[in-house]
């Protein structure tokens, strides 16, 4: 008995009105994978002139606006149930008027005996739009207190310095000047606080690093009580730090109460591919402990479980939110001085996803 039936019921919206609504049309196509009814290839055959393509996969997965026209979506379908999945394009004045929607119906009739509900994706960026999401992040932007606490000499821009493309989040820190004070550089901090915050959990970034002496990127977490508790009583959750002055070394850390700075309680690994290659920086948030891995959970890096918790040394029975930056100079990535030459340098992200756990 087959799993499923996809019903190959194809519709039409056709919502443009414009001048330019018959230089493109709409359409897509599908196909399963033969190893497994639940995985399914959707590819874009939509013809003529158009701006965007955005996907709605009705399963939680949705693209946004992308330039991205020719990407052969892999969706993953372990439930039962019926899902609309639509294309829209957008035509040349970027307006809902001026657009033009396709739409198929896939009937999945049993669920996947080999989905692990206990370990759900409940939340993900995966950078298939045009731009940052504002429903996910903030851009923070300034030279803030202190440097941003570490004596940072970048200023952080309100877009400048950030660009989703290709399915990727780039973060490109850029040279201004050759003062090397603070301001001489620009790059990006994005923030999920108030937008994206989550309590226990795994969590995965998958990241290729930037390189060079003086330049501090870093995938990291705070408490979103930060204002009512302050750092570093809100706790601080380091996935993954990198200093250029010492290349191919990644470090995973925890700041609390009980440590925090150069006190925090950390590893660091050895990674002779971090700025050449993609790697997953993960995590394992507990309410007992917190695990951080490289690439694959058996690949750990460093364990953080204090055998009596207190409020002093475990924050993290709060929710936390997610920071993406690269910043340049400062207390540690400024340690060996900054090397001019090195810039633009950029930060690539794929994916940050955070899956629940039993």
């Amino acid at each position: 008995m087959s799993f499923f039936i996809l019903l190959s019921h194809f519709v039409l919206i056709a919502c443009s009105k414009g001048e330019d609504a018959d230089l493109y049309e709409v359409g897509f196509t599908y196909q399963v994978d033969p190893q497994s009814p639940y995985h399914i290839a959707f590819t874009n055959t939509s013809t003529g002139e158009y701006l965007y393509a955005d996907w709605n996969f009705d399963n939680g997965n949705t693209t946004g606006k992308s330039t991205n026209k020719d990407k052969v979506h892999q969706m993953y379908f372990p439930l039962q149930g019926d899902y609309n999945v639509e294309l829209r394009i957008w035509g040349p004045t970027n307006k809902i008027a001026d657009t033009k929607v396709a739409s198929q119906l896939i009937t999945i009739e049993q669920d996947d005996p080999a989905y692990k509900p206990e370990e759900n994706l409940i939340w993900a960026d995966e950078f298939d739009g045009s731009s940052v999401n504002p429903n996910h992040w903030k851009l923070e932007i300034g030279t803030g207190d202190n440097g941003w606490g570490n004596n940072e000499l970048q200023s952080y821009t309100n877009g400048d310095n950030v660009e989703v493309k290709d399915g990727k989040l780039i973060i490109t820190a850029k040279k201004v000047n050759d003062k090397k004070e603070r301001g001489s550089y620009t790059s990006t901090r994005m923030i999920s606080w108030g937008k994206q915050e989550f309590k226990y959990g795994r969590i995965e970034v998958r990241a290729k690093l930037p390189s060079g002496t003086g330049i501090w990127p870093a995938i990291w977490m705070l408490g979103a009580n930060l204002d009512s508790k302050g750092w570093p009583a809100c706790g601080e959750i380091d996935i993954m730090e990198y200093v250029g002055y010492e290349p191919d070394v990644v470090h995973a850390t925890v700041h609390t109460t009980d440590g925090s700075g150069s006190n925090g309680d950390g590893n660091s690994k050895g990674l002779a591919t971090c700025e050449e290659q993609f790697h997953i920086y993960g995590l394992y948030w507990t309410e007992d402990k917190l695990q951080f891995y490289i690439d694959t959970p058996d690949n750990i890096v460093h364990t953080y479980s204090p055998a009596v918790k207190t409020e002093a040394n475990w924050p993290f029975d709060e929710p936390h939110f997610f920071i993406l930056n690269v910043a340049v100079g400062g207390n540690w990535g400024g340690v060996k001085g900054i090397d001019n030459s090195i810039f633009p340098q950029a930060m690539t992200i794929d994916y940050v996803r955070v899956y629940q756990l039993d």
